[in-house]
């Protein structure tokens, strides 16, 4: 689940985890002027000029019904929180300001491609208006993934709350992205590494395994197999072994043999010939 922190005025941030997307590979689908506002403009470190005229903001082209926007942190990470600087042109943020409405109905992924649809969905603004959406939003997305990915849509008029712009906008002044390196850490510092049976990945806050390896089970992957059960996860059960004993928890071979009238390695095909 994700959590949504929204300050609206200054925002200071300030984080244990490092920023992973500064100056990394960006893409948007378009630019109002790719030499001025082009995608790398939101990881270039500058937030202080939350403006078009600054030249510091990645501002996507007019009049489009999508707007896609990425930034490539090179590698599968460990990602912690998101924090997204949205441009307000140093005018009062709320109703009376014009890119509020632009903001509003955004989406945020982490995905392990650049295709939204196979990642996981962080967050989608489905609630606020011109008067609560943020200028900075901090996400919370315990997650792991190689791209970021922010999106926004303007559907079939009357689909979406009312007080969204017309058309998609992606006017983003800074996009950080703060996580551990690498994603068999975990930690505020990223000093403590994954449980040695976690498949691949572990919670970058808590350590707890989202996968374990084959034959353990536990938040942590500490426990072996209970008797019967082996396979990733203990999800497969043991075949018909001798004296019903245990099967190896990793390879879900029998440890005895097999029982009378079943053969093979696992112990699962039946030595009784049927009649026709």
């Amino acid at each position: 689940m994700y959590v949504l922190i929204l300050i609206i005025g200054i925002f200071m941030f300030s984080s244990a985890y490092e920023n992973l997307s500064l100056r990394k590979p960006t893409w948007q689908s378009s630019s109002h002027d790719a030499s001025v506002s082009g995608p790398e403009k939101a990881v270039d470190g500058s937030k202080t000029d939350l403006s078009y005229s600054g030249h510091k903001c990645s501002v996507s082209a007019d009049k489009r019904m999508n707007a896609t926007w990425w930034v490539n942190l090179t590698d599968i990470v460990s990602i912690h929180d998101i924090v997204i600087y949205y441009r307000t042109d140093k005018e009062s943020w709320g109703p009376s300001n014009g890119y509020t409405s632009r903001f509003m109905g955004f989406y945020v992924y982490i995905s392990n491609t650049t295709n939204r649809e196979d990642g996981h969905l962080c967050f989608h603004d489905t609630n606020y208006t011109t008067a609560t959406i943020p200028t900075v939003a901090n996400i919370t997305c315990p997650f792991y993934g190689q791209y970021v990915i922010y999106y926004n849509e303007r559907p079939v008029r009357d689909s979406y709350t009312t007080g969204h712009s017309t058309y998609a906008f992606s006017e983003l002044c800074e996009v950080e992205v703060y996580g551990c390196l690498s994603p068999r850490r975990y930690g505020s510092d990223c000093s403590k590494v994954c449980p040695e049976n976690c498949k691949e990945y572990c919670h970058i806050e808590s350590g707890n395994c989202l996968l374990c390896s084959t034959g353990y089970r536990g938040d942590r992957c500490e426990q072996e197999c209970d008797s019967g059960f082996h396979g990733e996860s203990c999800s497969l059960t043991c075949g018909h072994c001798k004296w019903n004993k245990e099967c190896n928890p990793i390879n879900g071979t029998c440890l005895n043999g097999c029982a009378e009238g079943y053969e093979r390695e696992f112990c699962n095909k039946s030595m009784v010939k049927h009649k026709l």
